[in-house]
């Protein structure tokens, strides 16, 4: 291990969740779903800002224009970082008031993915989704529990996805030009007794960094061999995602939650909700960037 994880900020979000390294103006972001807002901090000056959304926020991803996109409980959004002012998109479950967005990621096209989860319960009401460059949404997949991390190797030929309540990681052939995806298998399971999957990002030698709700950690994995080379403990129980930044993409920001904890947790985990900043002695790579 190459160092223990920090509190970055006495931040200390509901459910935290989404970090995004915004490599220009060198801040790390980062979403509370159930505080409805974004959090922005710069490690270099420590300032930070808040931005209300008035609405569950699950993910931001960055768009070529400077803008974010947003994935909010009621569809897809446009922020502008400067205005604060949002834009629709789409909603594609606006037939489903029980669900709500949450994780999702840009593939190396340019397109967005987020996909949905109920609101209360576990049941497979969820979907994942596809916002093309024209703005056309599809449908990718359905009989979802809780749509989570995504991450596409340097080849642009794999797609990784997780959906929370299976417990595992799956691999699917991805094609970059058509952006489809086929032939779905389990890449490797979260072992018992160590939480379910969450959020996850890959690093520049192609292993994944998945963080464990319930399981106090995020581990690295070598997701063809299925094998796991390092898990690295957190002094928080609900740890929900993470992603490198810093000016050579060496850093590892790590967000958790303490929604749902008991006051007797909470005094064991005082930190819940927190971001953390880790020194994991391999680099990442930026975020993909949405295409108009």
């Amino acid at each position: 291990m190459a160092n223990q994880p920090e509190l970055l900020v006495e931040e200390l979000a509901l459910l935290g969740e989404g970090p995004l390294w915004l490599p220009d103006s060198k801040q790390i972001v980062w979403v509370d779903i159930e505080g409805l807002c974004i959090h922005l901090f710069t490690p270099g000056t420590g300032v930070s800002r808040v931005i209300q959304v008035g609405d569950r926020i699950g993910v931001i991803v960055p768009a070529e224009d400077g803008r974010l996109i947003c994935a909010l409980q009621n569809g897809l959004y446009f922020l502008d970082l400067e205005s604060e002012e949002l834009e629709f998109i789409a909603d594609p479950e606006s037939d489903r008031p029980e669900n709500r967005f949450n994780d999702g990621k840009c593939d190396p096209a340019g397109r967005f993915w987020a996909g949905t989860m109920p609101i209360e319960g576990d049941d497979l009401l969820g979907a994942l989704y596809r916002l093309d460059r024209e703005g056309k949404v599809l449908r990718m997949l359905t009989e979802v529990g809780c749509s989570n991390g995504l991450a596409w190797n340097a080849e642009a030929t794999s797609m990784y996805y997780i959906d929370t309540v299976t417990g595992r990681v799956d691999h699917f052939d991805y094609d970059v030009h058509s952006g489809n995806i086929e032939n779905r298998r389990t890449a490797f399971h979260i072992p018992p007794g160590q939480g379910f999957p969450d959020g996850m990002t890959m690093d520049r030698e192609g292993m994944l960094w998945v963080a464990h709700w319930g399981g106090s950690c995020v581990s690295r994995w070598n997701p063809v061999l299925g094998e796991c080379l390092e898990r690295v403990l957190l002094p928080v129980s609900q740890v929900t995602s993470c992603c490198f930044g810093g000016d050579q993409w060496e850093e590892l920001y790590i967000t958790s939650a303490r929604v749902n904890l008991s006051e007797e947790q909470l005094l064991r985990e005082p930190l819940a909700g927190g971001i953390f900043r880790y020194t994991p002695g391999v680099s990442g790579m930026p975020a993909h960037v949405y295409k108009l």
